[in-house]
């Protein structure tokens, strides 16, 4: 009988995929590779309908690829398994793992074993031991193979993989449709973070470009709708970079996206010429800055030119055709709550399309872990094992931080309020200051924060604008009713809106007009005026929300007059035609037309 060797992922989404498993198949080789079968869940699928699945596969050795979203999970199942397929062994491997193995076999007798560092060598010869003699008890286990931890000792640790060593982990794309594919051009990192696990790793190990050119080829070739690089830091080799970025710009097929994690202050005015020149949702760029404080970066060994950053950023920024995702990090040495806030402002002025205000994990391992005593963090003790206080940020102020990046997530990540939250911000001293007040208000209102509605969190928003700076009122309601109409065309009209009855003859008569003569609609050949009129969308305002810069004026000149009750400009009607099948490849907005027809 054929020998079975299971390969679990469980992934914290389902549009999640891991590239540990396939790379493991890969390596075995055509001859060991039906030996070898992979099974992908999620950390929301029931623990049930996981362990029917893997029971109704027999396997004869389960292995589970272990990080700290799934690592819960991956107990209850080593708890529950042998129960069912008693003779089936059980293997662990993956970071959440790797560094205090031995507990972790002692704390679960039932493992055999688990695999250390490196996984593709380690798991072909592992593999090749059970296809030869078997998973019987009276087997003596692999003691020989390098990279692993048993219940009687560890064997010797393996050498670092050459990375030309390591086959293309794709072929079949059919398990990845509407799914992320991740893809690695090195491996290591040069720098020494003292919160990651990659510091620990400190060779950068480049794959061939040549062979890399091939395998996004492979890519191109198959239409992939993303394809995310896991190089720790990408373009910390210049040439390396350059010709990559070179290779997609040229064979770019107008459909796959790419997503890297750089240092943007590393990046070289020829590397910034050539992203600004790429197809707007060509590439995405992660960027960690981590905080602003330079007592902080010294502390935790991230050695970043912040002037050089912002300026980086900026440059890209100014041609927005590249979506660009900035991290900060809170718990980190050094850093009050009073300072965290000024990172936040000023990452926020650098006007990234994401902003993820993340907390601190203390990785088992780590440099920090080691030091979290001396640095008074107090943090989780299981996954993901996530900062609760420090010596300079209480539990409460780690509380409110919480409830802040709530916001940005619902407001500023959602992208759903562009033209509302830049003047809205004018009311408050800061931008940190508008999340935090808005934080306050959806717990003193006891809003809520899980909603399938999107037309809750609008009406919410309007009412903390009225609350806070009810005199521009009317102002937030245009501003909304915009961002609402850029993004789709509601079956219901938002009652916040104004009342279109008045206006329904003009916006007849333009329809039916532009069904006879296109000015505006020229891909829409073939549809008479009712569908053009349900297909796209045709509102009036009063003030013009469609530019930033000029809101803003008349935000300073309502100012002025405030204390006299008089209008703040002359305003004029004006109509905006919002065109549903143009759209920014990048926030997914609508073209916008302003039309004088009043």
């Amino acid at each position: 009988m054929a020998f079975n060797f299971l390969l679990a992922a469980i992934n914290a989404k389902y549009i999640h995929s891991n590239l540990a498993i396939y790379s493991l198949r890969a390596h075995v080789g055509e001859g060991l590779r039906q030996s070898v079968e992979l099974a992908e869940y999620t950390v929301n699928q029931p623990i049930q309908e996981i362990l029917a699945d893997i029971y109704r596969r027999k396997p004869d050795a389960v292995g589970f690829s272990c990080y700290i979203w799934n690592w819960r999970t991956v107990q209850e199942l080593l708890a529950e398994l042998p129960k069912l397929l008693p003779d089936t062994v059980l293997w662990l491997g993956g970071p959440e793992v790797s560094y205090d193995a031995n507990v972790i076999l002692k704390k679960y007798p039932q493992l055999t074993g688990i695999m250390t560092g490196e996984g593709e060598e380690t798991f072909r010869e592992l593999l090749q031991y059970y296809v030869s003699f078997g998973t019987g008890h009276k087997v003596p286990l692999p003691k020989d193979i390098r990279g692993l931890y048993l219940p009687e000792g560890c064997t010797p640790s393996r050498p670092l993989a050459d990375p030309d060593s390591l086959p293309f982990p794709y072929g079949d794309l059919a398990p990845f449709e509407n799914k992320i594919i991740y893809y690695e051009s090195s491996r290591g990192c040069p720098f020494r973070c003292s919160y990651c696990l990659s510091s620990i790793d400190k060779t950068v190990r480049l794959r061939n470009i040549e062979t890399v050119r091939k395998e996004l080829q492979f890519f191109l070739d198959h239409h992939v709708k993303q394809v995310k690089f896991v190089d720790r830091t990408f373009n910390c080799d210049h040439d390396h970079a350059m010709a990559i970025w070179q290779y997609i710009s040229k064979h770019d097929n107008g459909v796959t996206n790419f997503h890297f994690e750089i240092s943007a202050d590393l990046l070289r005015a020829d590397e910034i010429e050539l992203l600004k020149s790429f197809r707007p949702g060509l590439a995405q760029l992660e960027i960690g800055v981590q905080s602003v404080n330079k007592e902080t970066l010294h502390a935790v060994r991230r050695m970043t030119n912040l002037e050089q950053l912002e300026k980086n950023v900026g440059a890209i920024r100014s041609v927005r055709n590249i979506h660009q995702h900035l991290d900060l990090i809170a718990g980190l040495p050094y850093e009050n709550y009073d300072s965290f806030v000024e990172s936040f402002n000023r990452v926020y002025a650098m006007d990234p399309d994401q902003l993820q205000l993340g907390f601190l994990k203390v990785l088992k391992g780590s440099e920090m872990w080691e030091r979290a005593e001396e640095y008074g963090i107090r943090y989780l003790d299981g996954p993901p094992y996530e900062v609760l206080a420090t010596k300079w940020l209480s539990y409460e102020e780690v509380l409110r931080l919480k409830n802040v990046e709530e916001m940005v997530e619902l407001y500023y990540n959602s992208a759903q309020f562009t033209h509302t939250l830049p003047f809205l911000e004018k009311a408050f001293s800061s931008p940190f200051a508008m999340y935090e007040a808005l934080a306050d208000y959806y717990r003193q209102n006891s809003c809520l924060t899980v909603t399938s509605s999107r037309i809750y969190r609008y009406q919410v928003l309007l009412a903390f604008a009225a609350w806070q700076d009810g005199k521009r009122l009317e102002a937030y309601r245009e501003l909304l009713t915009f961002d609402m109409y850029l993004r789709e065309k509601p079956k219901t009209r938002p009652d916040f809106a104004a009342e279109l009855s008045n206006h329904k003859d003009t916006v007849r008569a333009f329809y039916q007009a532009e069904a006879q003569n296109r000015r505006f609609l020229s891909d829409y050949a073939g549809y008479d005026w009712k569908q053009l009129s349900k297909m796209t969308h045709l509102e009036p305002f009063s003030y013009p929300v469609w530019d930033e810069r000029q809101m803003a004026e008349c935000y300073d000149k309502w100012g002025a007059v405030a204390s006299r009750h008089k209008e703040p400009i002359a305003r004029g009607l004006a109509f905006v035609l919002f065109d549903y099948k143009k759209r920014n490849p990048l926030n997914r907005e609508a073209a916008v037309t302003k039309i004088d027809l009043e």
